[in-house]
């Protein structure tokens, strides 16, 4: 399987289920995930936020709150008008696009059902990561609930990963438990919140539930999603080197920074302290170019 560190643009933009998910853990702990307000407006004209954040060494876009571009018309986006489906909008940004599903009383679109999950994977979402937004009141056991429903009704070509960026309404001990059982209903991968990120996540538990994750046979993303996304960047290298020193396979940039998205800044300074210079410019070189 290559790495996929290794890919342009095109071959980025056809990646999707296990296939995603085996390329992520061969790239060992060198994946930048942005997520995104897909209605949000952009932090620079003319351009929507993802375009940015893949510009600046994103390997894979996750769109969340897509109940705002998503319609019974097809999707459309700000900043790019409307677009046939997730596959072309993938070509035109040259990455795998995902999708938030959630559990509970979130809309349609967003809702973590069988009937919105084939909805958004027919038009082309390269995988689903199913979580929960601030104040749902979602527990890990909701999690596991929704995601044996989606194996069971989606197969096991899916990439499907899941799990908790902060709380979600709902304090609950965040660790190797929970993880795992997220795992035996399905999930190829899980979200593991970075220590210092939310209260109480040890980098001692962090690292014993990657390890826990990896022997189960999932990988691992570790996310950044309490609005520090939108810190400083030079918060960006203490957070990186912790989140390769536990373990994960893929790192998560948050959408909760200013026009709803991660720092493009951060980004890029995270990237070159998981994977150096070199790797970065060449995402960001590699990853631009049209064959």
């Amino acid at each position: 399987m290559t790495r996929i560190l290794d890919l342009d643009r095109d071959a980025l933009a056809a990646l999707h289920g296990r296939e995603l998910t085996a390329a992520v853990a061969e790239a060992e702990g060198r994946t930048i995930v942005a997520e995104v307000i897909a209605g949000a407006p952009g932090l620079a004209d003319g351009v929507h936020n993802m375009e940015v954040l893949a510009a600046l060494g994103a390997d894979l876009v996750i769109l969340n709150f897509v109940e705002g571009v998503l319609s019974d018309q097809g999707w459309s986006f700000p900043e790019l008008g409307p677009v046939a489906d997730l596959r072309a909008l993938a070509r035109a940004i040259g990455r795998p696009v995902g999708v938030n599903l959630e559990p509970g009383d979130a809309p349609p679109p967003r809702r973590a059902t069988a009937e919105a999950a084939k909805r958004v994977l027919d038009d082309g979402a390269a995988m689903l990561c199913l979580t929960a937004n601030p104040s749902m009141g979602t527990g890990y056991e909701d999690l596991r609930r929704a995601t044996a429903t989606l194996r069971d009704a989606l197969g096991t070509d899916v990439a499907l990963w899941a799990g908790k960026m902060h709380q979600a309404g709902r304090s609950e001990r965040i660790g190797p438990e929970a993880i795992l059982r997220l795992i035996e209903a399905g999930a190829d991968g899980v979200l593991l919140p970075l220590p210092g990120t939310v209260p109480g996540v040890t980098r001692e538990i962090a690292a014993e539930t990657c390890a826990a994750a990896h022997d189960a046979g999932a990988i691992v993303m570790g996310t950044i999603g309490t609005s520090q996304e939108g810190s400083r960047p030079d918060i960006a290298p203490t957070l990186a080197l912790l989140a390769k020193e536990i373990g994960v396979d893929a790192h998560h940039i948050g959408d909760a920074g200013l026009s709803r998205s991660g720092d493009p800044d951060l980004l890029y300074e995270y990237s070159i302290a998981v994977r150096g210079r070199r790797h970065t410019w060449r995402r960001m070189a590699f990853g631009n170019r049209r064959r």
